[in-house]
């Protein structure tokens, strides 16, 4: 077993403090139904990209987006004492779209099992 660099210990750290963080002080509507799903951290440790997966159309995921962005200052400074690093990585929001191409998929392969069983 290989042993996790120091990226992927803060990464998996940078995304526990963001959810727990949305859970109880966020209240921004837009980013209510948004869910943290991973955290990948440059190996500089100066930029982490985080994933969030939304629920909704593009409309909802966009005003998202946009909402972690206005954010991005609030959760730093909030997150930052939790972390202990000398700098605080700066924070990128990215769709999360894997959710979405699973779905997808989980329809596809439904059709084609639906369509060979009634022959």
């Amino acid at each position: 077993m290989r042993p996790y660099s120091r990226a992927e210990r803060i990464s998996v750290r940078i995304q526990s403090v963001i959810t727990e963080l949305l859970s109880k002080k966020m209240q921004d509507p837009r980013i209510e139904m948004a869910t943290i799903s991973g955290v990948k951290l440059s190996s500089d440790l100066r930029i982490a990209h985080v994933y969030i997966a939304v629920f909704g159309d593009k409309k909802r995921i966009k005003e998202a987006l946009e909402g972690f962005r206005k954010s991005s200052g609030f959760i730093r400074k909030s997150i930052a004492p939790k972390l202990g690093l000398k700098y605080m990585p700066e924070l990128k929001f990215v769709h999360d779209d894997s959710f979405d191409k699973a779905a997808k998929m989980d329809e596809l392969i439904k059709s084609a099992t639906s369509g060979t069983s009634e022959v």
